[in-house]
């Protein structure tokens, strides 16, 4: 896999977060960056030799535009909601992997409920690639956030699980292949 990097300044002051620690960093206007990766609205940079994932609502920062909103018919059918949740997590990428997190295979549960009085709620079930990946947090905050964004979307009960454990034989042959696993 061929990898373009693009040398930028930053725009303005941005909170950036660390990895894979995940602690998170204000880096200055001015600052001279790397952009390493930018898949699913989300951006990492390399500042000073760290590595730092940006929102996709601080594309700005960088020169960028954020990530549109996903669009769905106004009736939309529960079918069509949660193919627009699945979409969604497949713009959630790892910041250190550029594979999203269905084709790691960090989904283990996907589904929508009905709740009358407040609507559609997506129960999302996932895990990581190790249990102790500092942007676990991140990723969940990141889903959350990009499923919340679907028009017809309530609630998002996004929960880490670790059982049963990740193996990379939940990749799928896609993502095998791009990292050279086949």
């Amino acid at each position: 896999m061929s990898q373009t990097y693009e040398t930028l300044t930053l725009k303005r002051d941005v909170i950036g977060t660390l990895i894979p620690a995940g602690t998170r960093v204000e880096l200055p206007e001015g600052a001279s960056a790397t952009l390493t990766q930018a898949l699913g609205g989300s951006y990492t940079v390399q500042i000073e030799g760290h590595l730092f994932r940006i929102e996709s609502k601080d594309a700005d920062a960088l020169g960028k535009v954020a990530a549109a909103a996903p669009a769905v018919p106004d009736n939309a059918t529960d079918a069509d909601l949660e193919k627009a949740v699945w979409e969604q997590l497949r713009t959630c990428y790892d910041p250190e992997i550029p594979i999203n997190i269905v084709e790691l295979g960090l989904i283990y549960e996907c589904r929508l409920e009905t709740r009358p009085e407040t609507g559609r709620k997506a129960v999302i079930r996932m895990t990581l690639t190790a249990p102790g990946c500092g942007m676990g947090d991140i990723l969940v905050a990141d889903a959350k956030s990009k499923v919340l964004g679907i028009p017809g979307i309530a609630e998002a009960d996004i929960q880490l699980v670790f059982d049963p454990p990740w193996t990379q034989d939940r990749m799928s042959e896609a993502a095998r292949l791009s990292v050279g696993m086949i």
